[in-house]
């Protein structure tokens, strides 16, 4: 199946849904992205607009969760599709989604400032009479490299 990357600029125009689909946790919220153009005088006049649902899962689903709002601008990465459905009628409709891939603030819009979150602090070895102590470096030893990781 061929996947549709795209990137949309706009607002937040509803409030975050949370909830659990299929054992995973989901978060969706609609975009609108409204474009303008000048016109032959030079002033500008609102031009079309696209709205569209953005489904976050796996680990956008906090940062999204705590950082973002209704009227929030973002920037939205993600993959689009067509979502086919009836509604109360008994119309068949269709909407645009995407599942994001990346989420955040526009900062041409907003200013924002960012938290990481603190890495845990590693607990101090134990002491016992079963713990060999640490052997001794001689000055005339090199120290092994360790590989570290996040």
């Amino acid at each position: 199946m061929f996947e549709t990357h795209l990137t949309v600029v706009g607002r937040i125009v509803t409030d975050l849904r949370r909830r659990i689909v299929n054992n995973q946790e989901l978060i969706s919220f609609r975009v609108a992205s409204n474009s303008r153009r000048r016109n032959g005088e030079g002033t500008w006049e609102p031009g079309n607009s696209l709205f569209i649902t953005v489904n976050c899962w796996g680990k956008l689903v906090t940062g999204v969760g705590a950082a973002l709002y209704k009227g929030a601008p973002v920037i939205v990465v993600g993959d689009i599709f067509t979502s086919e459905y009836e509604d109360k009628d008994g119309l068949r409709r269709s909407s645009l989604e995407m599942r994001a891939t990346a989420v955040g603030p526009d900062l041409s819009r907003a200013i924002v400032r960012i938290e990481q979150p603190q890495p845990k602090p590693a607990e101090p070895p134990a002491q016992g009479p079963d713990v060999e102590e640490p052997a001794e470096a001689h000055e005339d030893e090199e120290p092994a490299d360790l590989a570290l990781s996040a």
